[in-house]
């Protein structure tokens, strides 16, 4: 199965408009760009008329364009070899290809290739997951990551000393992404699983959630984290902008889910919950 990268040139204020609708329409990722942002999907999900419809809503509120382009398997690692820099994230996380030296003066280095996955580290929400994790004992802890991509949370996880973690997603391709990112980084603890919570039925609880897909998913699943997690634990919630907290924190709520704390990064959110 191939993606789509759906490209939109809109104004900040619109932008954030157009990703809460087309999130509706089976978009899952986003990313923002100096002009907008970049939209995927898969391609089976992809509705051409869907887009054209809510684009059309939009026109005459500032400077709006769109295309799309097919992204294949085949092409996808050439893609990001091309795009891919090292990162640095809060001056202690290191993350780069194979590819790229390791560099010096940081507590973790993290080695990722993400092939058809999403999640290297650049997106404003797996910056912030980091950052909040670097926050978090993980020591000795049984951690379930949520939407893995290529796994990168989970490899935090155990780097940061969690005894055993779950990395969960619903595409073949990236759990496989996922459990070839762990061998990379010499994890030992990470069991790489295909599927969504319907597959956590006869798991025990967690003693850390971490949970970075978008905001419909997280609200639609927000009943089944509570379960997992026992009194007094954390999970930790990204892939929405700051507009969709108070409804994240609504939904939370009604579960016994508190919140803690949040960070931000251009309008994007990632925050602290704790179990009641």
């Amino acid at each position: 199965m191939d993606f789509i990268e759906l490209t939109v040139e809109a104004p900040r204020e619109l932008a954030d408009i157009l990703v809460a609708e087309l999130a509706e329409v089976g978009f899952d990722t986003f990313e923002d760009t100096d002009a907008g942002f970049c939209a995927y999907t898969t391609e089976e999900v992809f509705n051409p008329d869907a887009v054209a419809e809510i684009m059309s809503r939009y026109e005459g509120q500032g400077e709006l364009s769109h295309s799309h382009r097919v992204i294949t398997r085949q092409n996808w690692n050439a893609e990001w070899e091309k795009n891919f820099q090292p990162l640095i994230i809060a001056e202690r996380v290191s993350v780069r290809a194979p590819f790229h030296p390791q560099p010096a003066g940081v507590d973790y280095d993290i080695v990722i290739m993400p092939r058809m996955s999403f999640g290297t580290g650049h997106h404003e929400t797996t910056a912030l997951m980091i950052e909040n994790q670097l926050d978090v004992s993980h020591r000795g802890l049984r951690v379930l990551d949520m939407g893995t991509g290529t796994g990168i949370l989970a490899i935090m996880a155990e780097m940061l000393g969690a005894r055993q973690v779950l990395a969960v997603d619903t595409e073949p391709w990236t759990v496989e992404n996922a459990r070839d990112n762990a061998a990379e980084n010499q994890c030992h603890t990470i069991e790489c699983r295909l599927g969504g919570v319907e597959t956590l039925a006869d798991e025990e609880p967690f003693d850390l959630i971490l949970a970075n897909i978008n905001r419909n998913v997280l609200l639609e699943d927000m009943h089944e984290y509570a379960r997992l997690l026992p009194s007094g634990r954390p999970i930790l919630f990204s892939g929405f902008y700051e507009e969709d907290l108070p409804k994240i924190t609504a939904e939370a709520s009604k579960h016994g889910l508190r919140y803690q704390r949040h960070r931000t990064l251009r309008s994007w959110v990632s925050a602290i919950f704790e179990k009641e």
